[in-house]
Formats: structure tokens, sequence, C-alpha cells
């Protein structure tokens, strides 16, 4: 019998985001930049939504290229306010705006300093209940960003970013991603 994590048995979107991306490392910045951004648009919101609407964001983001969105203007969040296509919120589009550019003003990349709070040590869960919203170490991360001038990025979407990018793996431990497809 295949196991999962509990969340990803529902959508077949979920199913493949769950097999082949969530836990895994990324360490590229446009990557890392990418996540940071839909984890902020993701805030309030299922998951599944921003799955749904992600090549939608890839194409109005310009493929969430850092310096392509640091250089948005006014006339940009105006384009993404009309785009039916991503979720039209303007503070969360401003802050990916303000992400970019904060992005960009950091010393050896947005990568370098988000891999900084990596937990390999963390404790395997057993179920989704043992899985934590929120941590020191997510904490301490949503600090040091909003430091830089991040926005959206307070200690839970630090997590959720923490758990997307693989900074933490929260694949509970009879999951196919952690036991491997024979499961042990």
């Amino acid at each position: 019998m295949v196991v999962r994590c509990a969340w990803a048995t529902s959508d077949p979107l979920y199913l493949d985001y769950h097999d082949h991306e969530w836990g895994r490392p990324v360490r590229d910045d446009d990557g890392v930049y990418e996540r940071v951004t839909l984890e902020a648009f993701q805030s309030g919101l299922s998951w599944i939504t921003i799955l749904r609407k992600r090549e939608n964001f890839r194409a109005a983001f310009d493929g969430f290229a850092i310096a392509k969105v640091a250089a948005y203007g006014p006339a940009d969040v105006e384009r993404l306010l009309t785009d039916a296509g991503i979720v039209r919120n303007r503070a969360k589009i401003e802050a990916a705006v303000a992400n970019a550019r904060a992005a960009l003003d950091l010393p050896g990349g947005i990568s370098a300093l988000i891999w900084k709070y990596a937990d390999p040590d963390a404790p395997i869960p057993r179920t989704m209940a043992d899985v934590p919203a929120t941590t020191p170490g997510s904490v301490a991360l949503a600090k040091d960003l909003r430091k830089h001038g991040f926005r959206f990025v307070g200690p839970t979407t630090a997590y959720a970013l923490m758990q997307a990018i693989g900074l933490v793996d929260d694949h509970v431990a009879d999951c196919l991603v952690r036991t491997g497809p024979s499961g042990a």
C-alpha cells in the first residue's frame, strides 16, 4: 500500500506537488523567490488555489526572475491587479515587488540567507498532527527576512516555505517520499 502525507491525497495537483516538489531542496535564488512569493499569496487561502494558478503566476511575474520583478513599477502593479489568472490582492502584489527588490539587495542572495535556517535534525513526524505551524527557526527566519525588507513573511509563512524548499522534511514517517517507492 502506498502511503502519502494526508494532505496530498485529494487532488492530482497535490499528488504531483507532494511527490515531486514539496520538501525537495530548492537553492537557486529565482526558485526560492518563487516559493517565497507563492507562500505569501497563499496566506489566508488554500494551497490548492495557488497550485491551480501557479502557471498563471509564473507568466504574470516573468517566471519569478528576481531582477525583472524588482524593476516593476505602478503600471505593472495595475496590470497584475487586472489579471484574473492570479490572486488579485494589492498588498500581496506590492509585497512580491518589494520582496524582489529586497532579494536583490541581499549579500549572497536570498537562497543563502534562507538556507542558514535549514534544520536537518527536525523530528520526523509520525502523523500530520505532529507537524508544527511554526518553529523557533521559522520565527527567526521571518524576523531576518523582515529585517531585510521582506513583507508577508510571518513565522507560519516562513515555516511553510521551509517545508516547501527542503529546509525541513515534514513528510510523515511512513510517507513514500520519505521511505522510497517500496515503502521501506
